[in-house]
């Protein structure tokens, strides 16, 4: 299936890339304000599943931004809209495919850590994958990776050196942490928080870890984000919502941007 996938995608660009990015709630603007060669959305590809989930347009844009060549995962698939870990794998080992090889992942997050606030950026240090189920799954395809891959450094640690600097640089406030995939729909509960939390947990959300797996299993180097666009549930008495998440974006997703950008940039 992916050949044709790849071979169909070729029949609309012959643009190579060098970076991947999925662009998470709230976060999809920015592959609009770049210098876009191709657009092609999930939903012409035979076999690839589509994005339901709000905010997310769904698609690849092919671009050049600060330089470099990048492809945007414009709205990313999720557990909780009915697809299984493969299929949510499926783009990201596309991506690869065309030529990418360093990733950079983006998500909307909840808080655990009580020293993060909404409005905060998370750099992913590690993640907790044991509540979802992985997409190595079954059998391994061998031209894609090893059958078990070593997960000991699934975020690059140069990409870790070079989003700080570029933090640091431009004077925006960079917090680092443990991540947990949960699979959603529903927001957490406050036993379950605190269960996170004495796991080692500082935020959670409900993408970015299955990517993470399957991205190393393929060859990327990865970095990720997190926006933590909100408290987790329990940490305050507040009920959440799903627009307080983009409320959240939609504010500071003028720094997020220039922060992703000048990542780009520095790669």
């Amino acid at each position: 299936m992916m050949k044709s996938q790849i071979e169909y995608i070729r029949s609309k660009t012959d643009f190579v890339p060098e970076i991947a990015v999925v662009l998470g709630s709230g976060l999809g603007e920015l592959a609009d304000k770049t210098d876009i060669k191709a657009i092609i959305d999930y939903s012409e590809i035979e076999g690839l599943a589509v994005s339901t989930a709000p905010t997310h347009k769904g698609r690849f844009v092919f671009a050049e931004i600060e330089g470099k060549k990048v492809v945007f995962m414009q709205g990313r698939v999720h557990l909780y809209e009915g697809y299984s870990p493969k299929q949510i794998a499926n783009p990201i080992r596309l991506m690869r495919l065309l030529g990418a090889d360093k990733l950079i992942l983006t998500n909307a997050a909840g808080g655990i850590n009580k020293n993060f606030s909404p409005g905060d950026f998370m750099l992913l240090s590690d993640h907790i994958s044991c509540f979802v189920d992985s997409p190595l799954i079954g059998e391994n395809d061998d031209s894609l990776g090893t059958r078990f891959p070593d997960m000991s450094g699934a975020y690059d640690k140069e990409m870790q050196k070079i989003a700080k600097r570029a933090a640091f640089e431009n004077n925006i406030k960079l917090q680092s942490g443990v991540y947990a995939q949960l699979k959603g729909p529903q927001f957490e509960t406050p036993a379950e928080i605190k269960m996170l939390s004495l796991m080692g947990a500082d935020a959670v959300g409900m993408s970015t870890v299955v990517e993470t797996i399957a991205a190393n299993h393929c060859g990327f180097r990865v970095c990720a984000l997190s926006l933590i666009t909100n408290f987790a549930c329990g940490i305050c008495d507040k009920q959440l919502s799903g627009e307080e998440i983009v409320e959240t974006a939609n504010r500071v997703s003028g720094q997020f941007e220039k922060l992703i950008k000048e990542i780009i940039k520095a790669i």
